[in-house]
């Protein structure tokens, strides 16, 4: 399910309508990257209260995503767990952006794309193949976590030997 019709539901102030949906997530892009959730659709907990000023929209989930690990590029997995609530007032006054929320329009609740922003507020800054991933080594580009090692010594850029100079005239 992408999106959820809420002419279906009539509520009271008071009143709350939970349902058990079927989300479809899709692939997205992160710092350039592609991450895959697994599975492609999952069960999800969709609540919708209704306030005497509004309604309140809640969404529970837990997805896996797949993709690649920051530092040496490998295969990483990671366990999201998503909990998210918007706001949506009954009569939003002109000018306050604030009490209008940005998945409904036209009595339609667009559950693909609210997923999709709560998935990616709950990522953490750089999703790892594991806590202790050693990244690439930055001369030969060697995986780290494969194959600890270190270069001997390193070699000057031949591009700095003008300035090596006037340091050595100084």
């Amino acid at each position: 399910m992408r999106s959820f019709s809420l002419r279906q539901v009539k509520l009271r102030p008071g009143e709350e309508h939970r349902e058990e949906i079927e989300l479809e997530l899709e692939p997205f892009e992160l710092g350039g990257e592609r991450y895959l959730p697994v599975p492609g659709t999952l069960p999800a907990k969709l609540a919708i209260t209704k306030a005497t000023t509004g309604l309140v929209f809640d969404l529970h989930f837990t997805t896996r995503l797949h993709g690649p690990c920051y530092r040496c590029l490998g295969d990483a997995v990671l366990e999201v767990p998503v909990t998210s609530r918007e706001y949506q007032a009954a009569s939003n006054p002109e000018g306050v952006e604030e009490l209008r929320m940005a998945y409904l329009e036209d009595d339609n609740l667009d559950l693909g794309t609210w997923a999709r922003d709560a998935i990616a507020l709950e990522l953490p800054d750089k999703i790892l193949c594991r806590p202790d991933c050693a990244g690439l080594c930055p001369v030969c580009g060697k995986n780290l976590n494969e194959e600890p090692h270190e270069h001997e010594e390193e070699t000057a850029d031949t591009r700095w030997s003008a300035l090596e100079s006037l340091r050595e005239q100084l």
